[in-house]
Parts: C-alpha cells; structure tokens; sequence
C-alpha cells in the first residue's frame, strides 16, 4: 500500500509539473499588442478616420479635371386638331434629344485652393493616427502594469496573512507557556483579520485592472509576464529635459495635428476670399436634336440636327446678400483660434515632457531608495523574530516589522512599472514612442513563469 501511495503522489507531481510546463510562458506585452491592434475600438475608429480622410485628396483634385456629362430626353405630344373644313382628328408629334457635354476648369482659385486644403487635412488625419497609436501603446501599457501590480499585491496580502498567522499560532504558544500577554494574541488576530480583508480588497483590484486591460485587447488575459526582479530599469537618454522639451514642442503628434489645421484654416480663409473673383470654364459640346410629326399642320415633316459647340464661359459673383463677406470674417476667427490651439498644443506637450522626465528621474531613484528598505526591512523582521523568540522583543515589534516590510515591498513593485510608464510617456510627448521601446521594455519581463 505504502509503494502504491508513492506512485501515486508521484503521478499526481507529473501531472502538476506538465499542467505549469503548459502555462509557464505568460503573456507577454508584444503577444497584447498585436491583439490590441485588431480588438481595440477606439484605436480602430483612428484608423478609419485616416482611411476616410485620405479620400479628401482625390476628391479634392477631381475638381481641377476635366467633367464628361451626358443629358437626354424622348417624348411623344399628342393632341385632337381641326383644320378648316375638316373633321377633328389626333396628331402626333414625337422628339428626342441627347447632349454630350465636356467642361474643363480653366481658372477656379477657389478649387486649387481646396486641394490645398484637402492635403493638409491629410497631414491632420496621419498626426492623429500617429497620436491615435501612441496612446494605444500607453493605454496597453498602463492597463497592463496595473494587472501585474495587482497581481503582486494580491500575493503580498497572502504572504502577509499567512506570516500573521504564523506568528498567531506564536503568539498563542508563548502566551500558554506564561510568556505572553493576552493582549498578543488579541493583536495578532486582529492584524490577521485586517490582513484578510485587505486579501479580499486586493483581489477585487485585481479584478478590475484585468477587465480595463480585456476591454483593450478584446478577451480575458491569461497568465502575464512580470518584470524581472533586479533588472536595471532604463534612463532617459539624453538627460537634459530641454532636448526633451525641444522635441515635444516639435513632434508632438497633437501638437503636427494642431499645425495642420492651422494650415487648412489659411487655405479656407483664402478661399473664402476668392468667391468674389471670376472663374473660366472651357465648356464643349456635341448633340442632336430630332423631330417628327405635327399638330399644328396638316403636313407631317420632321427634323435630325447634330449640333457642336465650344465656349469659354466666365462667371464672376456682383451680389449675394453679404453672404461672402460674412464667410471671410468666420474663417478668419477661425485662423485666429486654429493659431491659438497650436500654441496650446505646444505648452501642453513641453508640460507633459517636463513632468514625464521628472517622474521617470525620480521614480529611478525611488526605486533605489525602496530596495535599500526592503533590505533592511527583511533583516528587521528576522531580527524582531529572533527577538522575540528569545524575549527581548515584544509581538507587537515583529507585527510592524512585518507590516512595514509588505508595504514596502507594494511601494517598491509600484514605483518599479510607474517609472517604466513615466519613460514610455517621455517618448510620446515627443512622438517618439513606437512598438520598438514596448520590444525594449518587454525584453525585461520574465519569459517564463515562475512555478
């Protein structure tokens, strides 16, 4: 019976260690991304508005080309006739027509200028792609850091139950002996009890940072990839926010966004302005024109004409009712306000530079400065543990040894992805940021899962 319980528990281990082989690779940033491109609706809504806006080109361009139309007409006119003398009797009188009609514009300053305008419009509609994808990248990006620091907290508040029980059952045992008080064991318990709500608290966390990152990818995450302990985090290169700044004021998407309307507000206040002067047309045309029957004589005749012809037509507006004048004081305003926005474009992204390069400078030195004190914190624990076994230390001292190390270990795991986000922002405030720094920064998480 002995021999067939060992084969049996060593059967049930095979079977652990093939189920965690199956799931040992989590799900990495790069695997969410490519889903993400696909699922995301907000990022898919960009995406067609670039594809829509560049159809404002060719439309705009057709303006200036040449225009084929082609009208015709048949019919039949029928009606009772009397001639002098005669009895009244019904006519007929059938017609058709067709035109064949070729206009090209010769001189439309309205029409060159909308082309104009149609392509910076494209311009536009790429800027907000471009902003469109970088904030896929960092909306992925934070959902997914949010998911792993959940995760870590959720086993920091199990860890810390399951030490607090432990010192519990301690604390029981020393206070059976007549070295303890009471009080330790009330203590205890009630740090275990906060601990567990705490555990019940970190899971709905966990809940809701895995379901903001399913609404980007479009399916419930798996397993995901944590970043590796002790792994240098990155710097910002170079480290002088003013460059930082330079390039935000420069290449900042929203900011490209923002100067392409300007620009397309430029061409619509002139062509605004050049409704007032004329435009020439070539027009050419080629018909014909038959006729047969009558109702007004006695004689049936009829009549086949072709006719062609070829004109410059000229048009120029005199009065409209100041319709004209008032479109050119709106698209002014328009200019005026199109000029403002780029200046709030810029300041915005020098301010999101600056404070994207404080806090990934500073997250680098608070992570430091957390690790130092997760080092000491686990060697205060262990020495208020030993303390205590020797009574040189009171329960309450290891409780809050333990305490404080549990907070600095969530403190440390938070500040380690916020400063890897805050690098992340730095480069879109730029426009900088591309799947190669989400490559980079994926490259520092665990391929394979812990067991």
């Amino acid at each position: 019976m002995a021999a067939a319980r060992a084969i049996a528990r060593l059967a049930v281990g095979w079977v652990c260690v093939l189920g965690i082989a199956a799931v040992a690779r989590g799900a990495d940033l790069m695997d969410l991304y490519g889903m993400a491109q696909s699922s995301d609706p907000t990022f898919q809504s960009a995406r067609h508005a670039l594809e829509a806006a560049r159809q404002k080109r060719p439309e705009a361009f057709s303006g200036l080309l040449p225009a084929l139309n082609v009208s015709a007409s048949d019919g039949r006119t029928v009606g009772r006739t009397r001639y002098t003398d005669t009895p009244e009797i019904n006519r007929g009188f059938n017609s058709d027509q067709w035109t064949l009609q070729l206009t090209q514009p010769v001189l439309r300053i309205d029409r060159m200028l909308a082309y104009g305008e149609a392509r910076v419009a494209v311009d536009q509609a790429v800027a907000d792609y471009e902003a469109a994808r970088q904030d896929l990248l960092l909306r992925l990006s934070r959902a997914y850091f949010d998911a792993i620091v959940a995760e870590s907290h959720v086993t920091a508040a199990r860890a810390q139950l399951v030490s607090l029980n432990e010192q519990l059952q301690a604390a029981r045992h020393s206070f059976d002996a007549g070295v303890a008080s009471i009080t330790d064991v009330d203590d205890t318990r009630a740090r275990a009890a906060s601990a567990q709500a705490q555990e019940v608290g970190a899971l709905n966390d966990l809940e809701s940072a895995r379901a903001a990152l399913e609404a980007i990818i479009g399916v419930p995450p798996g397993k995901l990839a944590a970043l590796r302990s002790g792994v240098a985090l990155p710097k910002p290169s170079p480290g002088d926010v003013t460059s930082w700044v330079q390039r935000a004021t420069a290449d900042n998407p929203h900011v490209r966004s923002a100067e392409a309307v300007a620009s397309a507000a430029d061409y619509a206040l002139d062509r605004s302005r050049a409704q007032r002067l004329p435009s020439v047309d070539l027009v050419a045309t080629y018909g014909g024109n038959y006729a047969g029957g009558n109702i007004n004589e006695p004689i049936n005749y009829y009549t086949n004409v072709r006719d062609k012809a070829i004109s410059v037509q000229v048009t120029m507006p005199l009065l409209d009712g100041g319709g004209m004048h008032a479109q050119v004081v709106e698209a002014r305003e328009q200019r005026a306000r199109s000029r403002s926005d780029v200046t709030a474009a810029q300041r915005q992204a020098a301010l999101d530079a600056r404070q994207s390069f404080a806090a990934a400078v500073s997250g680098a030195s608070q992570v430091q400065a957390l690790e130092t004190a997760v080092s000491a914190g686990r060697s205060a624990v262990k020495g208020n543990r030993v303390g205590y076994g020797v009574g040189i230390r009171i329960n309450s001292d290891v409780l809050n040894a333990e305490q404080q190390l549990y907070n600095t270990l969530q403190d440390l795991d938070k500040a380690r992805y916020d400063t890897l986000y805050a690098g992340l922002k730095l480069k879109a405030a730029t426009g900088q940021l591309s799947a190669d720094d989400l490559q980079a920064l994926n490259a520092l998480l665990e391929q394979e899962a812990a067991p």
